[in-house]
């Protein structure tokens, strides 16, 4: 375990779309303001560190909600495309995240900053998820409910972990953050930078270097793990809704991991333990990140974010 004192100077967090609007809301936006209020809660401790420090966050839940308000008025108001719908949620959650954190920063007397940048992420246009579509998004639905929603707006509708029935839209890989330049230069001024939203907005360039915006939306642990390793932050914490991740899930012989090495998570991935639709893209990122650089990754719950960098709760996976 670790003191305060040996927490990471520069760390990259990524909070899961469920942390900024859980399935168990309708999505108003007082319910909204009250999860940014949770949400910077249970960071500000971390905040409140002299630290470099960028947050991401998912949007899978509220994107979903923007792409089924806007196809059930259509008839009245003409869509807008998945990459400007990735914007507007990245806007929205951008806003009230930082908004939440300030004020609980101020509440404790401390005049740190926190900016919210809207963020675009270069893909490959050839990326093969283009064809296999695997992003789940918005709520969930009955089996019945998701027919008639396929039937009606023509959407690819999957189970999602036995949970109910999702949205699935493509989801590329990130291969480069626009302006990355920026994040780097607002962090080591001091400023809590919160990028790379929802993935980023998805985004391709052509020869001349003009960029045109694409339907997907990008996995925001994977572009987490892509900050990181580009500014060269040695450790990622990724929060979302268990305090570790465990093999053998939801059966008898269900074990927890405390800390694991590169090879063992690998492993553990290739014998099927992470699903795809829930704690698979989680470990992907991790991988890529400890590949690419990285030092520790940590995946553990959002309200146990600063236990989990001490070393007290989570699961760190480790080179080696």
């Amino acid at each position: 375990m670790r003191t305060l004192n040996e927490v990471p100077r520069r760390l990259v967090i990524a909070i899961g779309g469920n942390a900024v609007h859980p399935e168990d809301i309708a999505g108003t936006s007082e319910e909204q303001k009250s999860v940014a209020d949770q949400t910077a809660q249970a960071l500000l401790a971390i905040a409140e560190l002299d630290n470099e420090l960028v947050i991401t966050h998912g949007n899978g839940p509220v994107v979903g909600k923007i792409m089924m308000r806007q196809m059930l008025t259509m008839n009245r108001i003409p869509p807008m495309s998945m990459d400007i719908c990735v914007a507007h949620s990245q806007g929205g959650i951008g806003y009230l995240l930082m908004q939440a954190i300030e004020n609980g920063l101020r509440q404790k007397g401390n005049p740190r900053h926190v900016a919210s940048l809207l963020t675009q992420v270069e893909v490959d246009p050839d990326d093969p998820a283009f064809k296999n579509p695997t992003k789940f998004v918005g709520p969930f639905f009955s089996e019945d409910e998701a027919k008639k929603i396929s039937e009606e707006l023509g959407w690819l509708m999957r189970e999602d972990s036995g949970r109910g029935w999702r949205h699935v839209v493509p989801s590329p890989s990130p291969r480069h953050v626009c302006d990355i330049s920026l994040v780097d230069a607002l962090v080591k001024r001091g400023t809590i930078v919160i990028a790379g939203g929802g993935g980023g907005i998805p985004v391709v360039r052509d020869d001349k270097g003009v960029r045109t915006g694409v339907p997907a939306v990008i996995d925001k642990d994977l572009t987490s793990a892509h900050i990181g390793n580009v500014l060269g932050i040695e450790e990622l914490l990724i929060l979302t809704a268990v305090p570790r991740i465990a093999v053998n899930f939801g059966k008898p012989d269900q074990r927890e991991l405390a800390e694991v090495t590169l090879a063992e998570i690998k492993a553990y991935h290739k014998e099927g333990h992470f699903p795809p639709g829930s704690m698979g893209p989680k470990v992907d990122a991790a991988i890529r990140f400890i590949e690419g650089g990285g030092k520790r990754a940590i995946i553990s719950h959002l309200d146990h974010a600063l236990p989990a960098i001490l070393g007290k709760t989570g699961t760190h996976i480790v080179p080696g």
